[in-house]
């Protein structure tokens, strides 16, 4: 995107350098990072940082809205609700791509959202180590919003952690340490100290949960939660009967509370009116079939991981499907061919990080991760065999 440093950069490439980057993000933590790594970030202009910026703050002023929660009511299923459902949510993703307009001009188009964590501390690492091994240049950072590395983990632990003691905060998840982001997990243990806790784990006693830390039975005051309950809903029978717990009444603190994952995610999409977010329509209210479908999504409201989305929708996709109000049809945008790489260019995606402190009107930027493609979908799953692809981040000029 910056074609001076794109130049640069894979001049000076060599893949011995890269082989030593994976050993050494891989020392960290050894076999926690399933998921292929790309050759390279992403050099980010300013320009193209003020569009994504301002794409995201004009969503954010539909999230900030008073009548939020009453818009987005129908978003969380009934089976699924959670009690002490708090004002805001702690955290959002942003996803756009980097895409191009009718004009071959590059401009963000966003593809998702989630009021749910990502891979918040893992980045941090990446930026540190992907620095010892590769030549990056100066005047750009990971870092957005005016936050410095140091200030950025104040604000992860301000977030997530923030009055209790590290002990009375836990990262809860499905099987943490088999979970293909766990490299996550482990540096949020890292940075902020707190534990990756399976829920079978759990134990309640009344509207109170303990769990066993270094052999003390230990009251959870706060959750940072990472799981997904479509997930849950795939487990065991035993698993989703100990799942129940959650769904009562519990004296615990919830960053972010399990309903913002429904709230803000594909269900906000058709509220947004941007040049940047492409027009979304629920499909129950779609009242005549567009003509050139081929320019169309199709995607479930309550799936994740890309599941479920039909790319080349067809009429007969749409008339089989039972349960329209659960569905959107979403207007197809033209990822550009925006990385240069030694063979064929790549396509990508940024996420930003948005956090909400407690007591602020608004959430702030701060980090972001990015993932190159060269398949059909981006994704990991979708690139297999394939290099310069994979996950990654962006350097903003600053």
């Amino acid at each position: 995107m910056v074609p001076s440093l794109r130049a640069d950069y894979n001049k000076s490439f060599t893949k011995e350098a890269y082989e030593n980057f994976l050993k050494d993000i891989d020392s960290f933590h050894p076999g926690a990072i399933e998921f292929r790594l790309a050759e390279t970030p992403i050099f980010v202009p300013k320009t193209f940082t003020n569009k994504l910026i301002g794409a995201c703050e004009s969503i954010v002023d539909i999230i900030t809205r008073p009548d939020f929660k009453e818009l987005t009511a129908r978003a969380i299923p009934d089976n699924v609700k959670v009690p002490k459902e708090n004002e805001y949510t702690d955290c959002i993703a942003f996803d756009f791509g980097i895409c191009e307009n009718e004009n071959g001009e590059l401009e963000p188009q966003l593809i998702e959202m989630q009021g749910f964590p990502t891979l918040f501390a893992y980045e941090v690492l990446l930026d540190d180590v992907f620095a010892k091994h590769f030549p990056l240049p100066e005047g750009y950072s990971s870092y957005i919003g005016g936050y410095t590395r140091e200030t950025y983990l104040q604000l992860l632990k301000d977030v997530i952690v923030g009055d209790y003691k590290p002990e009375e905060v836990i990262l809860l998840e499905l099987f943490p340490h088999q979970q293909k982001t766990r490299v996550d997990f482990y540096c949020t243990q890292d940075y902020l100290k707190i534990k990756p806790v399976c829920l079978t784990e759990l134990t309640q006693e009344g509207q109170d949960l303990f769990y066993i830390n270094n052999g003390v039975k230990t009251q959870i005051k706060r959750i940072y939660n990472r799981i997904i309950f479509d997930d849950l809903h795939q487990q065991s029978e035993e698993v989703q009967e100990k799942g129940k717990l959650l769904f009562e009444n519990l004296d615990v603190e919830w960053v972010p509370h399990p309903s913002w994952f429904y709230r803000i995610s594909k269900y906000t999409l058709p509220f947004i009116d941007n040049a940047y977010v492409p027009q979304t329509t629920f499909l129950s209210d779609v009242k005549e079939t567009p003509a050139d479908l081929e320019n169309y999504v199709l995607k479930p409201l309550f799936s994740f991981a890309g599941q479920g989305v039909v790319i080349d929708v067809t009429q007969e996709d749409i008339e089989a499907i039972k349960d329209p109000e659960n569905w959107i049809l979403q207007r197809k945008v033209k990822y550009a061919d925006v990385i240069v790489t030694p063979d064929i260019p790549a396509k990508a995606e940024i996420r930003i990080f948005y956090f909400w402190k407690k007591g602020e009107a608004r959430p702030i930027p701060a980090n972001n991760l990015a993932r190159l493609s060269k398949g059909k979908m981006i994704g990991v799953r979708y690139n297999k065999d394939k290099e310069w692809v994979g996950g990654s981040f962006c350097l903003f000029e600053q």
